[in-house]
């Protein structure tokens, strides 16, 4: 079982403190009731991390930061990063723990570096991560002043990761559970920025999914939402018959403008693209911290424009909106 208490004194007199009712409970049913087969394992990698307090901590760096190279010995170093590599794998990154580079498949540091300048500024905001993965966003949104940041993702392999490097990072005000967005209170109307990252469309229903996320938000607050986009005119979406890039949960892709007219339909105000990216092999990669197959085993080979299963490659945009009031 993992300690949430600091977490649970945090939201205490926040708009969040209701959540604190059915909170504890479900975190705990997560790991009483049908816990995960590896759970035990992965908590005893957890215990046996050495107590190190590092010389500093970053989470303002590309690569999340903790520590220098001085502040363990090898043998340490060299004990720590086979505790960490155990945790494989490490799907978002970069890190650096102790001088150790956590190579993760996605470089989320590019993804981040898209945003990070036309999002409303985070200081001393109340901050909800959607499908956080472990955690790599969290560490940015708390480097850049949030005065609480929280992430949510089902994986539970994904909550043990953000607390291994929590472990050298200390006590900064952000946390990871392992919870899905139902999980949370109906109406929270709390967070003052909420960020969904490569969740979107992994749900089966995209209108009652930004329902959910709307609700997250205090009126004003602000919506950072990055998905899979076609190109196409307003009312376009591909909805794949079977497999996306051999994913098997992907539902709904739609257009830019399909995407700005769902925002709008579900009350939000100001909906934009600032971004839209084509991924490539060198950001969603293969590495010796994620050794199953990635981009470039999802593509073509013949024509890299095109899936595995002939339909267009991945592209990416991030929309930003308001929750209307």
């Amino acid at each position: 079982m993992l300690d949430y208490s600091d977490l649970y004194r945090s939201l205490e007199g926040t708009l969040l403190e209701p959540w604190l009712d059915t909170l504890p409970n479900q975190v705990s049913r997560v790991f009483f009731d049908t816990p995960h087969g590896d759970l035990h394992r992965w908590l005893d990698l957890l215990h046996q991390l050495p107590d190190i307090t590092p010389s500093r901590t970053e989470p303002s760096a590309d690569e999340v930061t903790a520590g220098e190279p001085g502040d363990c010995n090898r043998a340490t170093r060299k004990s720590v990063e086979h505790l960490l590599r155990q945790l494989h794998p490490w799907r978002k990154g970069p890190y650096r723990i102790m001088d150790i580079p956590i190579d993760a498949e996605w470089r989320s540091d590019w993804k981040w570096n898209r945003l990070k300048d036309r999002i409303q500024p985070l200081e001393d905001r109340l901050v909800l991560d959607v499908g956080c993965g472990n955690g790599y966003h969290c560490w940015r949104i708390a480097g850049a002043g949030a005065r609480l940041t929280i992430g949510i993702d089902p994986g539970l392999l994904y909550t043990l990761q953000f607390h291994a490097i929590r472990h050298f990072m200390g006590n900064w005000p952000v946390q990871v559970l392992p919870l899905g967005i139902e999980d949370l209170p109906q109406e929270l109307n709390a967070c003052d920025t909420l960020f969904s990252m490569g969740v979107f469309y992994h749900r089966r229903s995209p209108l009652d999914h930004l329902l959910d996320l709307r609700a997250c938000l205090r009126n004003g607050g602000e919506l950072v939402l990055e998905t899979l986009v076609i190109e196409g005119p307003a009312g376009q979406v591909l909805v794949p018959e079977g497999r996306y890039a051999k994913m098997r949960n992907v539902w709904f892709i739609p257009s830019c403008p399909t995407m700005l007219s769902w925002l709008k339909r579900c009350g939000f105000r100001n909906a934009r693209v600032i971004d839209m990216t084509v991924t490539r092999p060198d950001e969603q990669r293969s590495t010796d911290w994620m050794r199953f197959q990635s981009l470039r085993d999802f593509l073509d080979p013949d024509n890299p424009e095109l899936t595995v299963e002939g339909l267009p490659a991945p592209r990416r945009a991030i929309f930003l909106a308001e929750k209307a009031g």
